[in-house]
């Protein structure tokens, strides 16, 4: 006899419970990874899957990661059937990944049957896989430049290791050890999960368990709409661009028209440019975690975020455009950079609809700094990444925040402390980038400015955004101030050089790099009394 449903404050207990899970498993990977990367500034993301590869629960981690994971999942349960112990890898943008650095794990939970009741996956950002730069994220125009690629394989059968697998990936990596710390991390997350979801099980029994998980979503589903029934009804277009792709091919066009219809959403993004030569392109997986993420912002409430919640919102994205590239495309950029101008497109044409919601643009870039070469302390290869914050855009109401990381990243900033005990490289500043939040009634946020020596010789690749034009303001308020790269030769005198947006170089020590992230636009006309320009502090 089939238990009645349960009530909301049922469903919201279950609902936290399942996020525990993939919380605790964001902590596990956390705490035993060995990349400052993963430990320090958490690039990774964990969910819970049902048996079907439909999204029951997140946690609150990485925007990019967790949208596009479904994707992922759904790829490796075409690998199947599954055993207990079974964990399946895969990092490839065109079969479920979004660029390379970014390697998932996907392991089936067995609740007492034959076959698996739900799964759990994690993403991490591997600090280098491979490729023509250290890092793995080089101004390419083929994926086979980006590292190594792997489609969806077992990693690990029956709780063992499939050392074949494992060797093939480090023999390709320039940081064999620090990866293979790395995936062990990961697949300890993954154990976490499958234990804790046999825990709930046992205490409300399996049946139940599963049963709530599509209750999630169906509530999920109710829920999101319900909220759009209240959005006016309309079809709004916006375009934006990329500064370029890298290889000096640009504006770069992003076009989207979103259509409100009652309880449905739907983003075409038609008129979107062709794939671009360089990395700048996104796949489909990285166009729809952009876009759900842009959507759920502007829905607000406390809604819960599982396949149920994206199902009446529909996304076209074209074949063969730069938000949903064929192969051989590079793609390493379009999961960092394109993903942030998606999110503004989308953002821009809701605001049309709803202006009293919606900010002006933030900083609209990531801000990627790779910089590799080998470490005179030890004689071994290293790859740091990083990315930078910048200023958040201001809305109708309220101030821009200062220095933070902007919408489809949720990282923290790498501690001075710890990179400069993981790496040859000195920080020699890190500070507010005063003044370049866009002026307005409401002030965009400021963005940050930040200096690193090189201690060894490294090549260094840059791959950002909004150098050309700062992120657009709303409601008579001023765009946020460009961004700004300079490097200083060792030994330079005089004035640092200035480098446009996306670049790669071979600096000796002694070199300072200085990154200067774009201000958040502001929102509304300023006032008589003066105010920030949108340009002052540039530097």
């Amino acid at each position: 006899m089939r238990r009645p449903a349960l009530d909301g404050v049922g469903l919201a207990l279950y609902q936290g419970l399942f996020a525990a899970c993939a919380e605790e498993m964001g902590a596990t990977l956390m705490r035993t990874a060995h990349s400052p990367n993963i430990k320090e500034r958490l690039d990774y993301s964990c969910a819970v899957f049902d048996a079907r590869g439909r999204l029951v629960a997140q946690a609150a981690h990485i925007p990019v990661h967790l949208g596009s994971l479904p994707r992922a999942v759904e790829a490796a349960l075409a690998r199947g059937p599954f055993a207990p112990g079974d964990a399946v890898m895969l990092n490839d943008p065109f079969a479920g990944g979004t660029h390379l650095p970014d390697v998932t794990l996907v392991s089936p939970v067995f609740l007492g049957r034959p076959r698996p009741d739900f799964f759990v996956a994690s993403r991490a950002h591997h600090a280098d896989v491979g490729g023509a730069a250290p890092g793995s994220m080089p101004l390419a125009r083929e994926i086979y430049e980006e590292g190594v690629r792997l489609p969806p394989v077992f990693i690990q059968r029956g709780g063992k290791p499939v050392r074949d697998v494992l060797e093939l990936l480090l023999a390709n990596v320039r940081t064999p050890d620090e990866r293979r710390a790395d995936l062990a991390a990961q697949l300890g997350a993954q154990t976490t999960g499958a234990r804790r979801l046999a825990e709930l099980a046992r205490r409300g029994g399996r049946d139940a368990l599963v049963r709530v998980a599509g209750d999630l979503m169906r509530h999920a589903e109710r829920c999101v709409r319900a909220a759009l029934r209240e959005l006016p009804r309309g079809s709004h277009r916006f375009a934006d661009a990329l500064d370029d792709d890298g290889l000096g091919h640009g504006p770069i066009a992003i076009a989207a028209r979103v259509s409100l219809d009652g309880d449905r959403l739907r983003v075409d993004f038609t008129g979107s440019a062709p794939q671009a030569a360089g990395p700048v392109n996104a796949v489909e997986p990285v166009t729809r975690a952009a876009t759900l993420y842009a959507v759920r912002c502007v829905l607000g409430g406390d809604i819960p975020v599982n396949h149920g919640a994206f199902l009446p919102i529909a996304i076209v994205a074209p074949w063969g455009t730069v938000v949903n590239a064929r192969p051989p495309a590079a793609v390493s950029a379009g999961n960092v950079e394109t993903s942030q101008r998606i999110v503004d497109v989308v953002l821009g044409a809701l605001a049309r609809a709803l202006p009293g919601r919606v900010p002006a643009a933030s900083s609209g870039t990531m801000n990627n700094l790779l910089v590799g070469g080998e470490d005179p302390r030890s004689g071994r290869a290293f790859a740091y990444y990083e990315t930078l914050g910048g200023g958040h855009g201001a809305g109708p109401g309220w101030h821009g925040e200062s220095a933070m990381q902007a919408h489809m990243t949720n990282t923290r900033n790498t501690p001075v402390e710890s990179l400069e005990h993981a790496y040859p490289l000195r920080v020699r500043s890190t500070r507010i980038r005063r003044g370049s939040g866009g002026r307005g009634r409401f002030r965009g946020g400021d963005g940050i400015e930040r200096a690193i020596e090189l201690l060894a010789p490294a090549r260094v690749t840059v791959i950002s955004e909004r150098r050309g034009r700062g992120p657009y303001g709303l409601a008579g308020g001023a765009p946020g101030a460009p961004g700004v790269n300079r490097v200083r030769a060792p030994g330079a005198r005089g004035r640092a050089r200035r480098l446009p947006g996306k670049f790669q170089i071979d600096l000796g020590a002694g070199a300072v790099l200085t990154v200067a992230s774009p201000g958040g636009g502001g929102h509304g006309r300023a006032r008589a009394a003066p105010g920030r320009a949108a340009g002052r502090g540039r530097r």
